[in-house]
């Protein structure tokens, strides 16, 4: 299918093929009849993109400020690579979408296919959106009419804070699309209505909707007109749809407010202000965020969970088949809002038009009825001419952050072929698999597995499908490279353990990366000569993820101490060569305002061999503070490890620094000696039963943290056991007694 890209770094748009997405739980498969090319936002989009690395900068400083700490933090160049990937990836346009209903996820039985609906789906031919951000389409409203009903929602909802009444004067400065429909809401809900513009056009079409106008292109003072218009009382409220950098409209909205006025803010504009225009007249001010309640909220959109209306009467939802009555009704004209209509093919010509012409309003994209529903694109080829042939095929399950920013960047100059991208939805795939030379991209991981010139399948998904991919891949012949975490529970952990087993002779790789890092690899010899167990000591400062996220869902991500603290029981497994047989947990206590209180935890380790070592897993810090620092104490001597740039050793005859240039955690030896493993049958690389015992440990540690016990870890097949204490002849010993649920 078809779909609008543009480049981040150039701000060109181009016309990409990706196959058609996946559908999903709670969310529609929609074909495309129409969409909504929206002149304020997608203009200012494209002219970000063509704006130079300066500007970008001054333009986003919260953005330089997140570059300065990683520079602190990770070093110069692994920052400039971050930087310089997200900026090549192109990010699809759109968000007004009119189609047909092709298919219903799980949980969607509101809709049916062959509906019309409206909703915040992308420019392509096909989209797959969560149906709480659908809306079906009235008999009599058009496709074109219908595109509007995220534009008009948006206005909407930023009334709906207003809360005007019937008779009251309102002020809207700025007549785009959202401003022009704001006008048309506001005098239908009986409200007299001053528009402000600078284009004469916009300020005629206000007119027509029963709008008095200010041309500020003439030189009118908007304060002055608001206030003749208002009385000398002022306005009893402003819509503030303009989008400039400049804080001049909210400004102006402060002074032609009457006392104890109400302002909106749905447009994009300067906040730089001035506390007493708002403190002596006891202001209210809004900013609205997009179509209404349920916008961003994962429970609403990803999962389906409504809000019940007797307590949030209007969702996004709910917004858009409001807008969309209101089409029905005729009591909302947008006919003389678009400027002009489209076949999606020429996309490019509608962008030039829309920032070569300022005064162009909507743009409609219409699509052709055959629309490729294919699940697979088949790339050209050019990028993959010269590549010799290799024993190694690859097949890469997920197309996510970490695959495009640091996994495919590791497998580049590795002997092997590059066959096929697999993503849900198509697009993550769609810049990095021509840009490494895949040779298709799909949007249905069993073609991967069903593809028999494929011999080593990589999978980065969500944690969930971790094991599930593991255990079919490995039943389907393929070697399998697994991101971290293998598994998020104990019988998932057993599933997998079964067809590892069953499928000899294959090789299995978890995302333990830092185990391989120069440094670890160093360590590991320096410490290899110790005669005493030894004690570690693993700072790391992960860093805040809001507990929106799906890491924190359990059937989901897991957590973080599965998700990401497995990193660093591994490494101590390596460093000491020995199984972890006793795991002690603790998290801070439960405080207001903590949402999260998992990823502030420190996570006790015993091994057989009488180590020990303690992971501080904390949530909270800086940014600017590096993320791990490791210590290893043994035999009167330290290592110090500072986020894998620099080795240092103290007491150490022949052993003082190790630094790097730039940061290495391991990926590219990773993944060097794993492909080499497979070439040669070598013996794994990461011993299974190593895999186990730190994924035990893993889920150990979570236990340990709930029950403020320890919990005895070893191999599987004992009955489950948790203590206080344990003797040290017990812990020494590694008597045989298990994690299990």
């Amino acid at each position: 299918m078809k779909l609008v890209l543009q480049q981040l770094k150039s701000g060109d748009v181009e016309i990409g093929e990706v196959p058609c997405p996946r559908g999903r739980r709670a969310h529609l498969l929609i074909q495309s009849r129409a969409s909504l090319i929206s002149a304020g936002t997608e203009r200012m989009l494209i002219e970000f993109g063509r704006s130079s690395l300066l500007a970008k900068a001054r333009a986003q400083p919260d953005k330089v400020r997140q570059v300065l700490d990683k520079i602190a933090s990770d070093g110069l160049l692994p920052t400039l690579d971050a930087v310089f990937s997200r900026l090549g990836e192109p990010i699809p346009m759109g968000y007004c979408n009119t189609g047909v209903v092709a298919a219903v996820g799980e949980g969607g039985t509101e809709f049916q296919v062959g509906d019309r609906v409206a909703s915040n789906g992308m420019h392509a031919e096909y989209v797959c959106v969560p149906k709480m951000l659908c809306a079906k389409i009235p008999d009599g409203v058009s496709d074109e009419d219908a595109t509007f009903t995220v534009i008009g929602s948006i206005a909407l909802q930023g009334i709906r804070l207003l809360a005007p009444t019937i008779g009251e004067r309102i002020v809207v400065s700025g007549l785009g699309l959202i401003g022009l429909i704001a006008v048309q809401i506001l005098r239908a809900n009986g409200c007299r209505v001053l528009g402000i513009d600078i284009d004469p056009a916009r300020l005629e079409l206000a007119r027509r909707f029963g709008c008095e106008t200010v041309d500020l292109s003439s030189g009118a003072d908007p304060v002055q007109a608001a206030m003749a218009f208002a009385g000398s009382e002022g306005a009893d409220g402003v819509v503030v749809a303009a989008a400039t950098k400049s804080s001049e409209p909210m400004r102006q909205a402060a002074l032609m407010c009457r006392k104890r006025g109400r302002i909106v803010l749905v447009g994009s504009v300067g906040m730089e202000l001035n506390r007493s225009d708002f403190y002596k007249k006891e202001l209210s001010v809004h900013v609205s965020c997009a179509y209404g309640p349920g916008r961003y909220d994962p429970n609403y959109e990803d999962r389906g969970q409504d809000y019940p209306a007797a307590y949030v009467r209007w969702t996004a939802q709910r917004n858009f088949t409001a807008i969309l009555d209101l089409l029905a009704a005729k009591s909302l004209n947008v006919g003389p809002l678009v400027t002009r209509t489209l076949p999606l093919i020429e996309a490019g010509q509608a962008y030039r038009a829309l920032t070569a012409d300022r005064a162009t309003l909507g743009i409609i994209l219409t699509y052709p009825s055959d629309s490729s529903r294919a699940t697979s694109v088949v790339l050209p080829v050019a990028e993959r001419a010269s590549r010799p042939e290799s024993q190694i095929v690859i097949g890469l399950i997920g197309a996510g952050n970490f695959a495009r920013a640091t996994l495919l960047p590791a497998l580049r100059g590795h002997s092997a072929r590059l066959r096929t991208i697999a993503c849900s939805g198509g697009i993550s795939g769609y810049h990095p698999a021509r840009k490494y030379g895949f040779e298709i991209l799909t949007t249905d991981y069993r073609e991967v597995l069903n593809d028999p010139s494929i011999n080593l399948v990589v999978i980065t998904t969500r944690h969930d499908l971790h094991a599930g991919m593991t255990t079919e891949a490995l039943a389907a012949g393929k070697h399998v490279a697994v991101e971290k975490p293998l598994c998020l529970n104990l019988e998932e952990l057993d599933t997998v353990r079964r067809a590892y087993q069953a499928a000899d002779g294959l090789q299995l790789l978890v995302g333990f990366n830092r185990r391989f890092s120069p440094h670890a690899v160093r360590m590991k010899e320096l410490l290899d000569t110790r005669t005493q167990p030894m004690c570690m000591s693993m700072m790391v400062n992960a860093g805040v993820v809001g507990p929106e996220s799906w890491v924190h869902d359990a059937q989901v991500g897991g957590g973080r101490i599965i998700g990401e603290a497995c990193h660093w029981i591994d490494l101590m497994v390596f460093l000491t060569g020995s199984r972890v047989t006793r795991v002690g947990g603790t998290s801070v206590a439960a405080s207001p305002g903590m949402a999260v209180r998992e990823d502030k935890a420190s996570v006790s380790l015993e091994f057989a061999d009488g180590s020990i070592g303690t992971i501080h897993y904390f949530g909270n810090g800086a940014k600017s503070y590096p993320k791990e620092t490791l210590e290893v104490f043994c035999d009167g001597k330290v290592l110090r490890l500072d986020n894998f740039r620099r080795l240092t050793g103290h007491g150490w005859t022949q052993f003082r620094k190790m630094r790097l240039w730039r940061q290495d955690k391991g990926h590219r030896q990773e993944f060097r000696r794993f492909i080499d493993a497979v070439v040669r049958g070598a013996a794994p690389v990461m011993p299974f039963d190593q895999i186990e015992n730190v994924m035990m440990a893993t889920f150990a540690a979570m236990r340990a943290m709930q029950e403020g016990s320890y919990v005895l870890v070893t191999r599987p097949g004992s009955v489950i056991e948790t203590s206080g204490t344990e003797s040290s002849e017990t812990r020494q010993s590694g008597v045989p007694s298990v994690l299990s649920s």
